[in-house]
């Protein structure tokens, strides 16, 4: 089941592990807080109107790695994405810079809109070749729906480590906030989930090796390129990465319809803190729910059981985004 149930009286705050209140001195789940914001833009230019629209001084050709982060190990089924389809996500993907982008295909009658200008451009200032095929060859090149007449082939993705995750402070210093997937498996739901965490300040992602979508061209453009941005770790064991999280420091919140406790009545959002969100109709997995220190649901007022797990994942990492504003 997906986030998301009816308020019931006198919820209770669900302490899992019996963690809180243990002398480890950290704040009890209830406990109101408002923390350090993060700083609306974080110094990175934003195409104007959300629709193409050229930035300032982007970066061209290739960047070294983030720092943590590591091509995918030999044998190892990685994070993907190596063919990004869509005008933004391709956009991105030569604006950022962190990984080589090999070639761009475009379609020949492509429009002239502000944004194919963007990617021409970008292409030619890091030395990739622009490829302009028929609409025909780019369809059957592409693996996703309606990629708008744009596709590019890159290196993969790089992997971040996750007690670096665990660590690592977001822009303005605020502390780390993490969005773990639970065997989400609908790429265009994951792709709406990374775009989400990227605006709402993410600081990483952990996804599992297996059964989970991991960033296929579908996922990519649902993304908009939000894939270029985030730091994401791929963990052989979701349960077992979630109490590593919490050994170095992180409160573990998993979100499920019938968790014990509203997400808005948390006050853990400017502490370290990952939220976990599971698949669509079977909510968080035993193991990943039982290493959680609370699970929270979000009180729903209408007729239907529960939201899509996109919608609910934007919900939860919006309400951590909105308690680490900063305060007058």
């Amino acid at each position: 089941m997906s986030p998301g149930r009816r308020p019931s009286p006198g919820g209770r705050g669900r302490q899992g592990g019996g963690r809180a209140g243990s002398g480890q001195g950290r704040p009890s789940a209830a406990a109101a807080g408002s923390g350090r914001g993060r700083p609306a833009a974080a110094g990175r230019p934003r195409p104007a109107g959300g629709h193409g629209g050229r930035p300032p001084a982007p970066r061209t050709g290739t960047s070294p790695l983030p720092e943590g982060t590591s091509p995918v190990p030999g044998g190892k089924r990685g994070l993907g994405g190596e063919q990004v389809e869509g005008r933004h996500a391709v956009r991105e993907l030569l604006l950022v810079g962190r990984r080589r982008c090999r070639d761009v295909w475009l379609v020949d009658d492509a429009d002239p809109a502000p944004i194919v200008g963007d990617i021409l451009e970008l292409a030619a200032e890091a030395r990739v070749t622009v490829r302009r095929v028929s609409r025909g060859q780019l369809d059957a090149e592409a693996r996703s729906e309606a990629p708008q007449g744009v596709l590019a082939h890159a290196d993969p993705l790089p992997e971040a480590e996750l007690d670096r995750l665990c660590t690592t402070a977001g822009a303005g210093g605020t502390n780390p906030f993490l969005v773990c997937v639970d065997g989400i498996t609908d790429p265009q739901n994951l792709g709406a989930l990374l775009r989400t965490a990227e605006c709402a300040g993410a600081t990483g992602v952990v996804l599992p090796r297996h059964r989970s979508a991991h960033v296929t061209p579908t996922v990519a453009k649902a993304a908009a390129g939000a894939v270029e941005h985030l730091a994401m770790a791929v963990v052989s064991g979701l349960p077992a990465a979630l109490a590593r999280a919490s050994d170095q420091g992180v409160w573990v919140v998993g979100l499920d319809a019938d968790g014990d406790t509203s997400l808005f009545d948390l006050g853990l959002a400017t502490e370290p803190v990952a939220l976990v969100l599971g698949a669509e109709g079977k909510g968080l997995g035993r193991l990943s729910r039982a290493r959680c220190d609370v699970v929270a649901s979000i009180p729903l007022r209408g007729a239907l059981p529960s939201l899509n797990v996109a919608a609910a994942g934007a919900l939860a990492c919006f309400e951590v985004a909105r308690r680490r504003l900063p305060t007058a």
